[in-house]
């Protein structure tokens, strides 16, 4: 089946798919290795409002305001990568918290690089890596604006956080989880993906700018030569963030080498960058 509506894919389902279909939240597609299955979610074309407004509560002052355009679309995992898959392919579980359904954690960037290399051999039609920070933020925007992807307040029935708005050293909300949730827990956005605020941070493919600017920008990839180590995007908040820190514009940087129980990825496919894609 091929579909040539450019906001639709190129092609689906792809030749890896081993299972595919379209519901309420759009197209989707998995692919399943070693009997651990993994789904994709489609996410097409458009422009979104990347950052924050300055009356948003919580912001900070890296969140600049300025419009986005993605030309192409691309697949987007629905979850991050877990533990069962993470272990299938590299044999090893380095996660402070175990479980199957859990998040994969304590991984740095260079060894989700690793891990990306490794199953992009075993599965060579795949060619997995990690979201742009534009593409991470509008995937979790899901179509809203406001500091969340979803309507009302955020509480711990939404997402795995602190259970505070701010931070404070050993003080946690009443009933807050306090580890990692299975990577399902908690209701999935609009566009069928789960865990885009808290739970673990996400590493981004991006080098950290202490500023993304103003001004409008389409297909934000290429970026100039940073030196080696030079820090990473992350996003999204985790299970020990604080309320601020897990909204739909927070941004962080660590070093690629860095690594904690509170830091995981989630899987992209589709276009790279004309010359940065997956180096460090």
């Amino acid at each position: 089946m091929n579909y040539r509506n450019p906001w639709s894919p190129p092609q689906f389902p792809y030749p890896w798919a081993s299972e595919w279909g379209e519901d309420a939240y759009g197209l989707w597609q998995a692919f399943t290795y070693q009997g651990i299955r993994h789904g994709f979610r489609w996410l097409t074309p458009g422009s979104f409002m990347m950052g924050s407004p300055e009356d948003e509560q919580g912001r900070y002052s890296d969140e600049d305001l300025h419009e986005v355009s993605l030309s192409q679309g691309f697949w987007l995992a629905e979850t991050t990568v877990t533990q069962a898959l993470w272990q299938a392919v590299m044999s090893i579980n380095p996660s402070y918290f175990k479980g199957d359904e859990l998040p994969v954690e304590r991984v740095s960037w260079e060894v989700a690089q690793a891990f990306i290399g490794r199953l992009n051999q075993l599965h060579p039609e795949l060619q997995c890596r990690l979201p742009w920070e534009a593409e991470w933020e509008y995937a979790c925007r899901a179509g809203r604006q406001g500091p969340f992807n979803f309507e009302g307040e955020l509480t711990l029935a939404q997402v795995n956080y602190r259970g505070a708005w701010k931070y404070k050293q050993d003080v946690w909300g009443e009933g807050a989880k306090q580890a990692t949730a299975e990577v399902k827990s908690y209701p999935c956005n609009e566009w069928g993906l789960y865990g885009m605020h808290g739970n673990v941070r996400e590493w981004c493919e991006d080098f950290w700018q202490d500023h993304l600017g103003k001004d409008p920008v389409c297909d934000p990839w290429l970026q100039p030569p940073r030196e080696p180590g030079a820090a990473r995007v992350v996003r999204g908040g985790s299970w020990s963030d604080d309320g601020r820190d897990v909204r739909s514009a927070s941004r962080y940087r660590n070093t690629p080498d860095f690594r904690l129980s509170d830091l995981g990825f989630r899987l992209a496919l589709g276009h790279s960058s004309p010359g940065q894609q997956g180096g460090a």
